[in-house]
């Protein structure tokens, strides 16, 4: 089996992969992940994953590159990660009673063959009415500053929810294992 490389500094993303017990690299890429103008948010993410993944492709010639890029979008606005509670309290109150998808990325790079493939995998989050002081207890809680729509659907915020929609919950968290899997069968590796 090639070495495995997650392209990804994410701590959410490599717990998951190590789901999959298979030995790998976590390496960092520096890409201008900007929208391109007229470009959907899944032609973004698509885009995002694959180029994260080719941007190591120098450094890891003989290898299987795994690229992640996610989008948290509410009816045609992209949430970006709030960095601060006054923002996330915002993403938070629009999300209330609403629903949010999240569209992940997902590339997976052979260095050695040059084949890659790449998918998009969506998945969607209706949320309960929400109060301030829920919110803000939930804020205080957990601080998802980091996280794309201000919640931790790994943690506590799944208290956030009325019900979720998908065919792989692991999407929501950044790495659709699923569909990884798929992948990386398609090129020989074998999982434990």
């Amino acid at each position: 089996m090639l070495p495995l490389i997650l392209a990804s500094s994410s701590p959410y993303r490599r717990e998951l992969l190590q789901r999959l017990r298979l030995p790998f690299t976590c390496a960092s890429p520096d890409i201008d992940e900007s929208p391109l103008p007229g470009e959907s948010t899944e032609q973004l993410v698509r885009r995002l994953a694959e180029a994260k993944a080719r941007a190591l492709a120098g450094r890891y010639p003989e290898h299987l590159i795994i690229g992640s890029d996610q989008a948290a979008v509410q009816g045609s606005t992209i949430l970006g990660k709030p960095h601060h509670l006054e923002r996330a309290m915002e993403q938070l109150r629009a999300a209330s009673g609403a629903s949010v998808s999240f569209l992940t990325g997902l590339a997976l790079l052979n260095t050695r063959t040059g084949h890659c493939q790449v998918d998009c995998i969506p998945f969607t989050v209706h949320f309960r009415e929400l109060d301030e002081a829920h919110i803000r207890r939930y804020l205080e809680t957990e601080q998802p500053f980091d996280c794309a729509g201000s919640f931790k659907a790994e943690g506590l915020g799944v208290s956030l929810f009325r019900a979720t929609e998908g065919e792989d919950g692991t999407s929501l968290i950044g790495l659709p294992l699923i569909r990884l899997v798929d992948m990386l069968l398609a090129e020989g590796v074998q999982i434990p």
